[in-house]
């Protein structure tokens, strides 16, 4: 009961999200003075960009994305967040009995390739890693075109005959990948027309964006499953596989392009 009451005390009884709050950020105007820009200090390593102080007048580091904001752009108790970033308040995320936090979102949400080849998820994760750089554009919009990359391989499992098994796969690249399952020592794909392996691949985007997860389902398990399965994937950049290591890689490799 301790808790939930001093939960409760943050956001007053009757009032909106802030609206407890924002007599303070008034009071604290109202006291502001005459701007004099000659008293501003300089912010310092400001990933998501400036904005202005509670007085409009000093430049202030914004919050980044995810960080707890004002909705309120008359308050200044947790900070306006920085550039391309807006407060938002995510209904679908409260939880029964509680009250959500308004977090940093960021506006655009299109993927941006990196100078480095690196894809970032929106152009404010790009500028959080190349804030302090002066000059560095980012490549291009969208995402970077390059051979796979398995993010998380199989793993090794171990189980008992009769039992059922199944193997999981993350690859991500752009163009989306095509990903297929074999055995080590068979040149067939699986599942074959072996009725007791089954695969299943979603291509909608997985747990990232630009990417791919397939699963291969081993049903009733028999002595001669035994072996090494390799998760085999490729675009028009290349090939990659999760070939056994210390053992020469026989799936690797780049595609000539005209780019």
């Amino acid at each position: 009961r301790e808790a939930h009451r001093a939960k409760r005390l943050l956001v007053p009884t009757g009032l909106r999200w802030g609206q407890g709050l924002r007599e303070s950020g008034r009071s604290q105007r109202d006291s502001c003075g005459k701007c004099n820009l000659e008293l501003c200090s300089k912010p310092t390593n400001c990933p998501a960009g400036t904005v202005l102080d509670q007085c409009g007048c000093c430049l202030e580091c914004g919050n980044m994305e995810g960080q707890i904001c004002d909705l309120d752009y008359g308050n200044h108790f947790y900070g306006q967040c920085g550039e391309n970033l807006e407060c938002r308040l995510d209904a679908d995320e409260a939880k029964f009995g509680e009250v959500p936090e308004p977090q940093c979102v960021c506006i655009f949400q299109e993927s941006i390739c990196g100078p480095e080849g690196k894809t970032y998820e929106n152009i404010c994760q790009f500028s959080e890693v190349y804030s302090k750089g002066r000059n560095i554009t980012m490549k291009h919009k969208g995402p970077c075109e390059s051979a796979p990359v398995i993010s998380l391989p199989p793993q090794d499992v171990e189980n008992f005959t009769g039992n059922d098994i199944i193997f999981g796969c993350e690859v991500s690249a752009y163009p989306i990948p095509h990903l297929e399952w074999k055995k080590k020592g068979n040149k067939m794909f699986l599942p074959g027309d072996d009725a007791h392996i089954s695969v299943q691949v979603d291509a909608r985007g997985g747990p990232q964006k630009n990417g791919v997860t397939g699963w291969l389902q081993i049903q009733g398990l028999k002595k001669s499953d035994e072996g090494v399965y390799i998760c085999h994937t490729k675009n028009k950049y290349g090939t990659t596989c999760n070939w056994p290591l210390n053992e020469p890689a026989v799936c690797y490799s780049k595609y000539p392009t005209d780019s």
